[in-house]
């Protein structure tokens, strides 16, 4: 198996996990799915994930994460998944509102983001339970509680 992670980081936050653990969130939300992947996750300002919402969601505030899945062109063969944008502030403000421990709030939005680059959605109620129960499995794995019970 061959993941790359290209992170870029465009916050000063010291809590940020390093990038060791970005790199073990994505192999856990990719193994037994594909072989290789490249995913770039960018950590990101309110400001900037306010910006991205509203230009690709219609929704004028920050959020969580943000999911930016990559086509090649046919015929064209290229490992890219696509593109994750986090907002470091959301993620800290959830994880205190829902008494989660923050790295563990980190480790849900990396592979519920890596999901959406894989096709997965919870748009649909049932494709919110397949979605979501995929997420408990792997955050069970990795010894993260689960993160829909409330705290």
């Amino acid at each position: 198996m061959s993941y790359n992670i290209d992170l870029q980081v465009d916050v000063d936050d010291k809590d940020l996990p390093g990038k060791e653990a970005f790199e073990r969130w994505v192999s856990a939300a990719l193994q037994g799915r594909l072989t290789r992947g490249e995913v770039c996750i960018r950590i990101v300002s309110a400001e900037e994930s306010q910006e991205l919402n509203r230009e690709y969601r219609g929704k004028d505030k920050p959020t969580n994460v943000l999911s930016f899945p990559f086509e090649a062109p046919a015929g064209i063969p290229i490992d890219l998944l696509g593109d994750l944008a986090i907002c470091a502030d959301v993620v800290r403000q959830e994880a205190e509102e829902q008494n989660k421990p923050l790295e563990d709030h980190w480790a849900h939005m990396v592979i519920h983001g890596t999901l959406h680059l894989l096709g997965f959605d919870h748009i649909k109620d049932d494709e919110a339970e397949e979605m979501e129960a995929l997420e408990r499995e792997l955050l069970a794995h990795l010894g993260i509680a689960d993160p829909y019970e409330p705290a």
